[in-house]
């Protein structure tokens, strides 16, 4: 393989913020990731309607990556109008970059924690590598111990004990990262706009300035 690891990072994003930009900072250097691709998720089957509309969604995080080479704003969930579940955006993706190109699922422990609660989750190990981060001070193996035991399997199997593995192989590895905890929350910057608060420090500039213009995106 020569290409590096690509990193898939999806959410909602309403809106994306700096704990989604550290994240993917974290990722990228730990990992010496290639490229990470931020897909805002058009209709996401685990949880209720985004507040903001998919397409500004995905303007909010075109902004917000727009400095870094590094990171690209990633549409073919925007306008789905059908369930966006992540094995089919995956499967679009193995398509598009081939059989033998790493990819990397991005994924935080609370999220990994219900990976057993995903369509066909079981065939994300097909397309890629799961990336796990985790915060100092709450190991992931804490939060699996009571976990559904086909997920700890899994988890077992696949746990690689470096990101070097991501480099050596295409898809079916568990690599977990200690990310420094940053408390940011979307829920709370949309409350946080709905009191006429300030958000520079929560979103990147371009975002906040995005939002003050829209305030209706958001709130």
């Amino acid at each position: 393989m020569n290409n590096a690891p690509i990193g898939i990072l999806g959410g909602t994003f309403d809106p994306i913020h700096n704990g989604h930009l550290r994240l993917a900072i974290e990722a990228l250097e730990q990992c010496r990731l290639g490229e990470v691709h931020f897909i805002p998720g058009g209709t996401p089957p685990h949880r209720g309607a985004p507040k903001a509309s998919a397409t500004d969604r995905l303007h909010m995080v075109q902004l917000a990556v727009h400095n870094n080479p590094a990171f690209l704003a990633d549409q073919r969930e925007t306008y789905r109008t059908d369930a966006c579940y992540t094995v089919d955006t995956l499967t679009e993706l193995r398509t598009e970059f081939g059989s033998q190109q790493s990819l990397c699922l991005l994924l935080g422990s609370d999220a990994f924690a219900q990976l057993h609660t995903w369509h066909r989750w079981r065939e994300l190990f097909e397309l890629a590598h799961i990336v796990v981060m985790q915060r100092p001070g709450q190991p992931l193996g804490n939060t699996l111990a009571k976990a559904d035991p086909a997920l700890l399997h899994e988890y077992t199997a696949r746990l690689a004990p470096s990101s070097k593995v991501l480099h050596e192989s295409p898809a079916g590895h568990i690599v977990v990262l200690n990310i420094p905890a940053l408390e940011i929350s979307a829920t709370d910057i949309r409350q946080r706009c709905v009191e006429g608060k300030n958000i520079h420090s929560l979103v990147p500039d371009a975002v906040a300035h995005f939002i003050h213009n829209n305030p209706y995106t958001t709130c």
